[in-house]
């Protein structure tokens, strides 16, 4: 087949972009910027120029359904917030003959801010930290206070007094979050209207830049696949979501949800696939259910942790430190398999790591460059999602 994947930029869509062209299918994908991650690998034939996403999503939508008619594509695959915009337009976009995957735009509302998620999540009973929408009577420190949108950890502000939380929230809503200590679990489901049919979890065992996983390791997570069945079922949801989970000393908490696909890699080397049932789904097909995880998969990203490696004040040692572990394949490298830019017949595929270590070790600050450039790509603001409200309401 021939796909388009919404995105270019993301961990996510480079990730995808592997699984598709491995399996035989000619990728393209979407971006505001030329030089995104999917410019950089053999997997992708062809980069699409488009409209930044946040602020604009509909004109963003116009441009992709063009592209997707002129080439004459099989699938336009939602890899990141995009799905947003989609799901608003499913109906004109099925009529338009545009085969995507999305969820009802209604269960998607219930997931897509912070807010909403948080009354989803207590609507069916799935447990989560204690949180509150405002300050009064708040006395649980550390806390989080998160903006309703917001990605990759953007938006995201730990606090430690009732005054810190005040000046985070500035007179905006916003989500006051409990600290709860334990390890992140990084979970990913697909769903046929609200069947499960892929499951995967894995524990973030080293930090990235702003706050990705650079490494992880697959786990068994029995009672997190029941909650996920309760909350795509309670949805009815279709197609990709996620979920930030801690595991704390008392069970599992989640933190965030996610109406999207996020970093299929791991999963797949530890036996499932997430991207195949995305493709069956977009054609209108019944996937058959993936079998359980293998736990114990050991994965990392070297971009993210040398972007990281700067970012956390381990300067150009910590950066050199680094690279020298995996090149090595040693520490944290030991048994690991690369997940977002794998060289072995794909050399392009090591560009945006050698350019990130050469900048870091010059000047340890332009992680930042890196990093914030390519969420910027494809995250949505608080305006591009009051605009697909808008949409959804039609004329007024």
């Amino acid at each position: 087949m021939k796909v388009l994947l919404s995105d270019g930029s993301g961990l996510t869509a480079r990730q995808s972009a592997n699984r598709l062209a491995e399996a035989g299918h000619v990728v393209h994908a979407l971006a505001p910027d030329r030089l995104c991650l999917c410019r950089f690998t053999r997997h992708v034939a062809r980069i699409h120029n488009v409209p930044a996403y946040g602020s604009d999503p509909l004109r963003w939508l116009e441009a992709a359904v063009a592209t997707y008619r002129a080439g004459r594509f099989d699938v336009l695959l939602p890899t990141q917030e995009q799905v947003a915009v989609l799901s608003v337009a499913a109906d004109e976009l099925a009529d338009q003959g545009v085969a995507t995957v999305v969820p009802p735009f209604a269960s998607l509302v219930a997931v897509q801010d912070k807010v909403s998620a948080r009354a989803t999540l207590e609507r069916l009973g799935i447990p989560q930290p204690a949180g509150a929408t405002g300050p009064d009577g708040w006395t649980e420190f550390p806390a989080f206070v998160k903006k309703p949108i917001g990605t990759a950890s953007g938006g995201v502000r730990r606090v430690m007094s009732r005054e810190e939380i005040e000046r985070a929230m500035g007179g905006n809503p916003a989500l006051i979050q409990a600290g709860v200590d334990g390890p992140l679990a990084m979970c990913q489901a697909v769903f046929d209207s609200g069947q499960l049919v892929a499951f995967h979890a894995n524990e973030r065992t080293g930090e990235g830049a702003n706050g990705g996983a650079s490494h992880k390791r697959s786990i068994e997570a029995v009672e997190i696949r029941r909650w996920f069945e309760v909350l795509g079922s309670g949805l009815s949801w279709h197609g990709a979501l996620s979920a930030d989970v801690i595991l704390g000393p008392d069970g599992p908490l989640f933190i965030d949800v996610n109406p999207r696909l996020v970093e299929p890699e791991n999963a797949w080397r530890s036996g499932v696939d997430l991207v195949g049932p995305m493709l069956e789904l977009a054609r209108g097909a019944h996937p058959t259910e993936e079998p359980p995880s293998r736990p114990g998969t050991a994965t990392h990203q070297l971009l993210l942790a040398v972007l990281g490696a700067a970012q956390h004040g381990r300067g150009r040692r910590g950066v050199a430190a680094e690279l020298v572990r995996a090149w090595t394949r040693t520490g944290s490298y030991r048994g690991s398999i690369e997940e977002l830019t794998p060289s072995t017949h794909d050399p392009v595929a090591a560009v945006p790591v050698a350019l990130a270590a050469a900048a870091t070790l010059v000047t340890p600050r332009t992680w930042s460059w890196f990093a914030d450039g390519s969420v910027g790509s494809y995250s949505l603001t608080a305006e591009g999602w009051q605009c697909v409200l808008d949409e959804a309401d039609g004329p007024q």
